[in-house]
């Protein structure tokens, strides 16, 4: 049996525990390696090389930084197949799904190569009588990600290029379920010319975990995950004086309006809601029927969820694979009979499908489902798969009252040729990113991601302005340079002012 390492101060290493995890095939549901669990020993011997690695790492030029960025970006777009394959095989997503998450975090990566201008300070002359003020930021020191398995290289790719970049080393911790892209990355680091040390990884569960939040050589931790771990992220973590992003869970809604184009809008919507099995923090897992246009897009939603093609995500003509682990695929067809026994109309059942030469793998089919109201556990639970539950409204005014009750505030998406309900939209939800005519409103690399309610614990986003932000700390300097014939003046005891 395979065994999946960490990766630490440059090369692979199993540290002294014997603690391993199953790593799957979802497809065949058979497992395929085992990853190596850390412990602390391993997060503080990773802390270390990382420690020793900042002190010249952190001294490195803008320019140089910046050099192994591009290197790495370009080999990130050689390697996008190959490492396509390796989060496919774990995670069970289509290759084009992966290949599609690969080129999402290189944008993140893109927008470091450009941080020579992001980085700029500001210069004040003459703020006092022979007094200036210029500002800078510099490095934090070691830092840390712990990245949830929906995304094994998008989510991590939202840190570590852009807390490199900007001077600091970093630790991983990834997933258990699908750690092996975390390991391909660090050998693409390695072969754009990265220094070892500045990025290591250490695979493990609750015990590196906890390390992390705790180890006091760790200044600032991102986390990306359910809401409940990531309020435990953000208590830990900051309880031990250290930076925290941690953005939580989701119940993302998608408005459809009578003026919209139903057949465009279903077509989007059904993609957002069943793209990567419906693992996605993003993923459109409500639909807002609003008056009229009910009936014409359950339809066109049902018939589009009977078209999708299930199958391992290896196969060209896969739309959507299998679920991550067994107990996730029993947890979603549970929550699809749930939902028929509190009254929702069970419009297309993906449960029980089994796919030839794949009997074995943790399969199921999407699921539609008409008339949810929000005090079913279809509703207020977040599945994290292949079900999309339709409620219906009479008004907008009622879709955004609805949305805001909801104690989530990640994603939201309205389809409407209405320019006046798209601004009193996104004006009036009170949801962190908002499509129109968008069903999954990922915003670009320069700007930050982030949630609002129950998706995002404290007050720090991801990447873009936010991360660079986060990943350095600023310092001012007053500068004054005195004349001869003013150095052997008298200071005033009296606070310090301008004049």
């Amino acid at each position: 049996m395979k065994t999946i390492p960490h990766w630490i101060n440059g090369s692979p290493a199993t540290g002294p525990s014997t603690k391993t995890a199953p790593v799957f095939n979802p497809a065949t549901g058979h497992q395929q390696a085992q990853g190596t669990l850390g412990t602390p020993t391993d997060i503080d011997t990773a802390v270390q090389a990382a420690a020793t690695a900042f002190e010249t790492w952190s001294e490195s030029s803008l320019t140089r930084r910046t050099q192994v960025m591009f290197a790495f970006r370009q080999l990130l777009l050689e390697h996008e197949e190959e490492l396509g394959r390796i989060i496919s095989a774990e995670h069970g997503k289509t290759v084009a799904d992966a290949r599609g998450e690969i080129a999402r975090g290189r944008e993140v990566v893109e927008f470091a190569c450009g941080l020579g201008d992001t980085l700029k300070g500001s210069y004040s002359d003459q703020v006092s009588r022979g007094v200036d003020v210029h500002n800078f930021r510099q490095p934090l020191g070691v830092v840390a990600g712990i990245t949830p398995f929906n995304f094994p290289a998008m989510v991590p790719l939202w840190m570590h290029p852009i807390a490199i970049a900007t001077g600091n080393t970093f630790v991983l911790k990834p997933s258990e379920r699908d750690p092996s892209a975390a390991n391909f990355v660090a050998g693409l680091y390695q072969r754009a010319g990265l220094p070892d040390g500045v990025f290591n990884v250490v695979h493990g569960g609750k015990e590196a975990v906890d390390a992390i939040l705790t180890h006091p050589g760790i200044e600032a931790v991102s986390f990306v995950g359910s809401t409940p771990i990531a309020t435990y992220v953000h208590q830990q973590a900051t309880a031990h004086g250290k930076r925290v992003q941690a953005l939580g869970g989701a119940k993302n809604h998608a408005v459809v309006l009578p003026d919209a184009d139903l057949e465009f809008a279903a077509g989007h919507i059904t993609a957002g809601a069943y793209g990567s099995a419906g693992e996605r923090c993003m993923a459109v897992s409500v639909t807002v029927a609003v008056g009229s246009a009910a009936d014409d897009l359950v339809t066109a939603l049902e018939r589009k969820a009977r078209e999708i093609t299930v199958g391992p995500g290896n196969a060209p003509d896969t739309d959507m694979g299998p679920l991550v682990t067994k107990a996730a695929q029993e947890r979603v067809e549970n929550a699809v009979g749930t939902a028929a026994a509190q009254g929702a109309t069970v419009v297309v059942d993906g449960r029980g499908l089994k796919i030839d030469g794949h009997e074995s793998g943790f399969f199921t089919g999407p699921s539609l489902l008409d008339h949810v109201t929000t005090d079913m556990d279809a509703y207020q639970e977040e599945l994290f798969g292949p079900v999309l539950a339709v409620v219906r409204v009479e008004t907008l005014d009622e879709a955004i009252a609805l949305i805001n009750a909801n104690p989530y505030g990640n994603g939201t998406a309205l389809f409407t040729g209405s320019g006046e309900a798209a601004r009193r939209f996104q004006r009036r939800t009170r949801v962190g990113m908002i499509g129109v005519n968008v069903p999954v409103p990922v915003p670009m690399a320069y700007y930050s991601f982030g949630g609002w309610k129950d998706s995002l614990i404290g007050d720090s986003p991801i990447h873009g302005p936010e991360g660079i932000r986060f990943y350095t700390r600023p310092k001012v300097v007053t500068t004054r340079w005195p004349q001869p014939a003013t150095r052997h003046a008298a200071a005033d005891f009296a606070f310090p002012t301008s004049s």
